[in-house]
C-alpha cells in the first residue's frame, strides 16, 4: 500500500480558507550551541502556490536539517530573491541569551522576525510560544510538515552558519567554521585551552561557573 504523500500546505491552506492570507512560518537555529547568536526567520509564501505547486527552484524543500549545505544555499538564494515571498530574519546575541536565558531570547528573535511582516497567523515549529504577539499554530516537527516553516528553517540555518563562519575569521582558534559553536570535542578542547571568547554563552555549561560545594 502506497503511503499518502504529505501535504506541506495543509495548515496554510486551512488558514487561507478562513481568509487569513498572511500566514508566516517561523523557525529558529542555534538554541543548543555554546557560542554565537540564536537566529529566527519568518516567511510568508504566496497562497497561489497551494494550487500551482512550489516553483521548480524549491523542489525538495524540507526541514533544513534534512538538506545538504549546497541545497540550503540554493533554497536561501531563491527564497530571499523571489518577489512573491516575504521574509524577515532576526537574531539574539550571546550577551542577550546570558541576560534573559535562551528560551526567552529565542522567542524575542521570533517576535522580531515576525513584526515587519505583520502576519495574521503564525505557524511555529515546536511547542506553543506563550509570548508570541500574533495568533499561532504550533506544530511539532513543523519544519517537515509545512513549507512555510521549512523555508524559515532554511533562512535561519543558512544565516547562522554564515555568521559563525565570519566569527571563525575573528576567533580562528575555536574552529567555529567547523562546528558552528556546538559542544564538540574540538570546541571543548579549544575552550579548555583558550577560555571563553566574546561570543560564548557564559551561562551555558561548561562555561557557567560551578557553584561552590558545601561541606
Amino acid at each position: 500500500m502506497t503511503a499518502k504523500p504529505i501535504d506541506r500546505f495543509e495548515f496554510e491552506r486551512a488558514l487561507w480558507r478562513q481568509n487569513r492570507m498572511r500566514v508566516a512560518g517561523v523557525d529558529e537555529a542555534g538554541r543548543g550551541p555554546l557560542a554565537g547568536p540564536v537566529v529566527a526567520a519568518a516567511v510568508i509564501l504566496p497562497p497561489r502556490w497551494a494550487e500551482t505547486g512550489l516553483p521548480a527552484e524549491l523542489a525538495g524543500l524540507n526541514d533544513s536539517k534534512q538538506l545538504t549545505e549546497a541545497q540550503r544555499e540554493i533554497f536561501f538564494a531563491f527564497i530571499t530573491g523571489c518577489s512573491e515571498i516575504r521574509f524577515a530574519i532576526a537574531q539574539a546575541d550571546a550577551a542577550l541569551i546570558d541576560e534573559i536565558n535562551i528560551l526567552q531570547a529565542t522567542h524575542r528573535a521570533m517576535n522580531d522576525a515576525l513584526a515587519p511582516l505583520d502576519p495574521e497567523h503564525a505557524l511555529v515549529d515546536g511547542l506553543p510560544v506563550r509570548t508570541l504577539r500574533v495568533p499561532q499554530t504550533a506544530l511539532v516537527k513543523g519544519d517537515g510538515r509545512s513549507y512555510s516553516i521549512a523555508a524559515a528553517s532554511v533562512l535561519a540555518k543558512v544565516t547562522r552558519d554564515r555568521l559563525m563562519r565570519d566569527y571563525h575569521v575573528q576567533f580562528p582558534e575555536y574552529g567555529f567554521a567547523d562546528h558552528k559553536g556546538y559542544g564538540t570535542a574540538k570546541h571543548l578542547a579549544a575552550i579548555a585551552a583558550h577560555g571563553a571568547c566574546l561570543i560564548h554563552r557564559k551561562t551555558f555549561a561548561p562555561l557557567k561557573p560551578k557553584a561552590p560545594q558545601l561541606f
